[in-house]
């Protein structure tokens, strides 16, 4: 597998989703098999999946299990349903599933808090039969809305994000255009400016998108990267995308924030799918 040129991963600061990395061990054993593998920081989806309002003790328990690994966790999901699984999110889906997403969004602006964490990304939700488009989109609204004034009480951003049609049929911010008309939607709606896009290159990618165009025009208002290489949704150097010249770009363009490692390990052990990253790149600088 190539590896990216030390010159170059040197320039970014890389992140480990532990929500689809060493997702083999369980989740209290994730932070701490990520500082082995010579990484600082994490990121997760919010892993409680049928709960929005976990026991203090379990949101003790993943607290303790981050600090003791000494890593940062630098972003965290609001609560999005089954994910992995048939959901895409909650907070544009009425009745129950808003009703979740409005009683996680203290729970995780508080979380993140104790953990210094300043990235929240709310995942838009999928389109639901017999429901108007836009009245999912105006309650969408309404729930960011809340979102953004939730991550900007504890010194955070809000993140946009836009997944990719063929796995994700019934989302309906496909591509880097939609999402950031949300992103600029809610920005009016809140006045904060703390609504950013998250530019997941993979999910753009399987879209068709032109990713040098997509970097130009909207790196400003980019909060976080995440990475995978298409096809396969596997590590840098596993598909055909230019990731690197792709990452080089985004910092010349005047991104410096996080890129997160959200890929799938493959058949081996999660430790193992790293090779194309240094391990002197690993640690955040």
């Amino acid at each position: 597998m190539p590896g990216f040129k030390l010159s170059t991963a040197a320039d970014q600061r890389f992140n480990v989703n532990l929500s689809i990395l060493f997702t083999e061990l369980p989740l209290l054993e994730r932070p701490a098999a990520a500082a082995a593998a010579g990484f600082t920081a994490v990121e997760l989806w919010w892993p409680w999946i049928d709960s929005p309002t976990p026991e203090q003790s379990e949101l003790d328990g993943l607290k303790k299990a981050i600090e003791d690994a000494g890593v940062q966790l630098t972003g965290l999901n609001f609560y999005a349903g089954k994910l992995p699984g048939p959901d895409r999110g909650a907070l544009s889906v009425p009745g129950e599933e808003s009703d979740r997403f409005r009683a996680n969004i203290d729970v995780a602006a508080d979380f993140a808090k104790a953990l210094g964490c300043t990235a929240l990304n709310a995942l838009y939700g999928n389109r639901v039969e017999g429901v108007d488009p836009a009245e999912q989109d105006r309650l969408a609204l309404e729930n960011l809305v809340l979102a953004a004034r939730a991550a900007d009480r504890i010194g955070a951003i809000l993140l946009v994000e836009a997944l990719n049609k063929p796995e994700s049929p019934l989302y309906p911010l496909v591509s880097a255009p939609a999402a950031i008309e949300v992103v600029d939607k809610v920005n009016e709606a809140t006045g904060l400016g703390n609504a950013k896009f998250l530019m997941d290159l993979y999910h753009l990618s399987m879209n068709g998108e032109d990713l040098p165009r997509v970097i130009e025009q909207y790196a400003a208002k980019t909060g976080h990267v995440q990475i995978a290489d298409n096809p396969g949704r596997g590590a840098p150097g596993t598909g055909s995308l230019p990731l690197e010249e792709l990452l080089d770009q985004l910092r010349k363009a005047g991104y410096d924030g996080w890129v997160g490692l959200e890929y799938k390990p493959g058949d081996n052990p999660s430790a193992e799918a790293f090779s194309w990253l240094p391990a002197e790149a690993r640690a955040a600088r």
